[in-house]
């Protein structure tokens, strides 16, 4: 039943708010009120509109180039059967998802997606997803704060700056601490000093990206399980490219008991920045701080399979100071896109899928090697995206700039987020990238390094 405001209730809320009425607060102020007629364009046929919109989307040449950009948007290959029935109009009701008695199906498909994001992570459980993989972390150190009751957080500073930032933003509100962790010569954390930081017993959780935004695989070591283990921190994994999992060892078993990522390499198109699809998994420990809602399997009355919510920790199911989260929400139908995306390849399709990723970033950073003055920047291994140092006198956003006026998107120029890496590339290849385009990339960084150290009036 919905209880509306009194008018005792509203004129106390109004008094607060310095206004006498309703209408007052309604009110346009004078100085931004529209003083005449807006130019709106007269109607249109749907034959002009089509071909209005289709020239607007023509303007748009970012699809006509060939792209070497990751750092947390990957571009993977979609199957047409995705489209094919996650377009279906039975998965399109403007109803909620959730209800048993009318969404069984929907039920069913996030159990599935649940049982996927488990197995993958090696978790115990994992939820019906959330946002995106940023706030999926945030959600992620308040369960670990909730569970440890400690105010601290301590992450490396080779997770993603965006994840970093969002996370930062919750804490603001929450009256969190957040510390860092360096980074190591070779691009990974550097956990020298974290047995000495966790002895102290006032992080409630480290957090490690695996693989790191460098694309360097970023596993904790024996010490510093042993340290997190030892002074009851807990460890939450980031996966922000996820098929990554395919290949690498599970945050699960390196000593992740929360893990937080981004499935939108799971069939999910890019789409110029979203929607996207996040997860969270964790152990039974922390089942019930898991924020957001858990699909469980039971049977009904005449002993059929059934789908039910099992678990539900938001405010507008629960009373909101028993809530685990209050904002956070699923993405049920880019879940549900991920879910086909990993029956259609199976386990067999997305380990060589994974494979095919790691020859191409290998191939693709020889080959830019070749062209002289570029390196390595860092040695560890990598998965799907290196970082790549300039050669010297090279300015990183001229080159990006001269690579586009060839139809290419170069990477992304780390001096963004990271000032000693100002001279550096981070470059990214995918099943998606072709030998020909590796070339074709190569012979265009030759050409435009060669003409930016050619002297002036050469």
């Amino acid at each position: 039943m919905y209880t509306p405001h009194t008018n005792q209730d509203i004129e106390a809320m109004l008094a607060g708010i310095g206004v006498t009425s309703i209408d007052e607060l309604m009110r346009v102020p004078e100085a931004v009120a529209l003083r005449e007629p807006l130019q709106v364009p007269p109607a249109l046929a749907e034959m002009e509109l089509q071909r209005l919109i289709a020239g607007y989307a023509a303007r748009n040449t970012a699809v006509q180039c060939t792209s070497f950009i990751g750092a947390g948007a990957y571009r993977h290959y979609v199957p047409p059967v995705i489209g094919t029935l996650a377009m279906r109009g039975e998965f399109l009701t403007a109803y909620t998802p959730y209800q048993a008695e009318v969404s069984q199906g929907y039920l069913q498909a996030i159990y599935e997606w649940q049982t996927y994001i488990a197995l993958l992570t090696g978790s115990d459980l994992a939820n019906a997803s959330v946002y995106d993989g940023a706030t999926a972390l945030a959600e992620a150190a308040i369960m670990a704060v909730n569970a440890t009751g400690r105010r601290s957080l301590l992450v490396s500073r080779a997770v993603h700056p965006n994840y970093r930032a969002v996370l930062r933003t919750y804490a603001r509100g929450l009256e969190l601490e957040v510390d860092e962790l360096p980074l190591a010569a070779d691009g990974t954390t550097d956990l020298s000093r974290l047995p000495a930081l966790l002895a102290e017993q006032r992080y409630a959780a480290v957090v490690i990206q695996n693989p790191n935004v460098f694309g360097c695989i970023d596993i904790p070591d024996g010490a510093a399980r042993a340290a997190a283990t030892s002074s009851e921190t807990i460890v939450v994994g980031v996966v922000a490219e996820a098929l990554s999992l395919a290949a690498l060892v599970p945050p699960g078993e390196w000593g992740a008991a929360i893990v937080a990522g981004e499935a939108q390499s799971f069939g999910v198109p890019v789409a110029y920045g979203g929607p996207y699809v996040g997860f969270i998994a964790c152990s039974k420990e922390h089942m019930r701080r898991i924020p957001g809602r858990l699909v469980g399997k039971t049977v009904d009355a005449d002993g059929q399979p059934a789908y039910t919510l099992t678990l539900q920790a938001r405010e507008q199911h629960i009373r909101r100071e028993r809530a685990t989260s209050n904002i956070c929400t699923n993405q049920a139908h880019c879940a549900l896109i991920a879910t086909i995306y990993l029956s259609t390849l199976g386990a067999t399709g997305l380990r060589a899928c994974a494979a095919l990723n790691v020859q191409r970033i290998h191939e693709l950073a020889e080959r830019v090697v070749e062209v002289r003055g570029f390196e390595r920047r860092f040695s560890s291994p990598v998965f799907n995206e290196c970082v790549l140092r300039v050669p010297d006198g090279v300015n990183v956003a001229t080159l990006l700039g001269a690579l586009r006026q060839r139809g290419i998107l170069g990477g992304v120029d780390l001096g963004r987020w990271y000032p000693e890496l100002h001279d550096c590339l981070l470059m990214t290849a995918t099943e998606l990238t072709t030998h020909e385009e590796i070339a074709s990339l190569g012979s265009a960084l030759e050409e435009v390094v060669t003409k930016q150290r050619e002297p002036v009036g050469a």
